[in-house]
């Protein structure tokens, strides 16, 4: 009747789009179950602005305001573990990535160092847990693009053993092995459609150490390449759904069916331009992305990566790592379980974790691959051949040239 038609209208209008009535059962469940996200760039930011002086007073992560990232947001944010990009630009890659690399990992076993009372340096899912249960904040290192290993797998090896967890095959740049994202823009070229016969030993390795393999900023081929070869489950650590916007970055429909069947996993992005293509976007935005994994890959193959501290544009009610609980909240106004939300926070991160160590028991018994990428496939002009029988060693230019070829193109502008 007419009547009753005016009273739901009010009811429709009385409900929250936002999920904020939820909030009080969020934070219940994220006491016990808080969230594991997947990146974070907070390392890099206390580079840019510190040269990694962590202690500098200014650097003190009790106060510090201008970034996405501080202890009493984390705290505020229900963040029960974190896994901290160690990126060093595609500018590094022939160069120092590596050294770079190296003081990244640095930072962040110093923040562990420095706040033993927030943050707890873990490397396996007990770790993990056992931070939970201390009220902590598990940190664990992923290692942002392929260039950090400088094609070298005994600098993956290395880069393990040091704490690393997981490592992006690329960033925004080819390496010698595995095609990024941009070929599929059209803006770089493919150079192996995906992963080079190097690119799959090291994936290889990668799944007998126990090192999860991460396909955020690899090229379409490349992440079907490896979904293909691995032995375990891999992790988008931050990327959305390309069903909801067509950004390259983001992971399709396909691939999404390759993450359900492999029991891997889509740790959703919260950049504005991998969210809605656009450059503004909201919390509701964010949660039809981890709608749409959920319902094309699964709810087992939903989580949460941020990229807080990496991306210039957040989405409004997202604005720093503080706002997790109202995106649970959302969700749970959705209709989302309770065990569906606590497998995006955590729950499906810990099984991908311990299947791949599951794998690296299984391959306990195979040695370490030993063949090097081939001398000819590697990139830059100051390298050494040791170790290469016949091939010949390449020269870094003499300073006084490497000078001259520097300001050439400035002495010609001059001119």
């Amino acid at each position: 009747m007419p009547g009753g038609s005016v009273w739901v209208l009010v009811l429709a209008l009385a409900l929250p789009s936002t999920g904020q009535n939820y909030l009080e059962d969020a934070k219940r469940i994220m006491n016990i179950t808080p969230v594991i996200d997947g990146h974070n760039d907070l390392p890099w930011q206390l580079l840019g602005k510190f040269n990694n002086q962590l202690e500098k007073p200014e650097a003190n992560l009790t106060v510090l305001n201008d970034t996405h990232t501080n202890i009493p947001k984390l705290r505020e944010g229900h963040v029960g573990a974190q896994f901290w990009s160690v990126y060093v630009p595609c500018d590094t890659q022939n160069k120092d990535a590596v050294k770079r690399t190296l003081e990244q990992m640095d930072v962040v076993q110093r923040m562990c160092d420095l706040y033993p009372e927030t943050f707890s340096c873990v490397t396996d899912p007990d770790g993990i847990e056992q931070a939970f249960q201390n009220g902590k904040v598990a940190s664990l290192m992923g290692v942002e693009g392929g260039h950090s290993i400088d094609s070298s797998l005994g600098v993956l090896r290395s880069l393990y053993h040091l704490g690393a967890r997981y490592m992006t095959l690329t960033h925004s740049c080819n390496t010698p092995w595995a095609d990024n994202w941009l070929v599929d823009t059209g803006e770089e070229k493919p150079v192996h459609n995906g992963l080079s016969p190097f690119g799959k030993i090291v994936v290889q390795e990668m799944n007998r150490l126990g090192m999860m393999v991460d396909l955020a900023h690899v090229s379409v081929n490349t992440m079907k390449a490896v979904l293909n070869i691995s032995k375990a489950p891999v992790i988008f650590s931050h990327s959305s759904a390309y069903g909801i916007c067509a950004h390259r970055r983001n992971v399709p429909d396909d691939v999404l069916r390759l993450v359900n069947s492999t029991g891997s996993l889509v740790m959703v992005n919260f950049y504005n331009d991998y969210v809605t293509c656009s450059k503004k976007a909201n919390l509701s935005d964010v949660a039809d992305h981890l709608d749409y994994v959920k319902k094309v890959a699964g709810a087992g193959a939903v989580g949460f990566g941020g990229d807080y501290d990496g991306v210039s544009r957040l989405p409004t009610g997202l604005e720093d790592v503080s706002k997790y609980p109202a995106l649970v909240a959302e969700l749970l106004a959705r209709n989302w379980t309770e065990e569906e939300v606590k497998g995006a926070l955590a729950k499906n991160l810990l099984r991908v974790f311990r299947q791949v160590e599951e794998v690296k028991k299984t391959l306990q018994n195979t040695a370490p691959y030993e063949s090097p990428i081939p001398f000819e496939e590697l990139e830059g002009s100051c390298r050494t051949s040791y170790g290469y029988n016949g091939a010949v060693t390449a020269r870094c230019p003499p300073a006084a040239l490497a000078l001259a070829l520097v300001l050439a193109p400035l002495l010609s502008v001059l001119l």
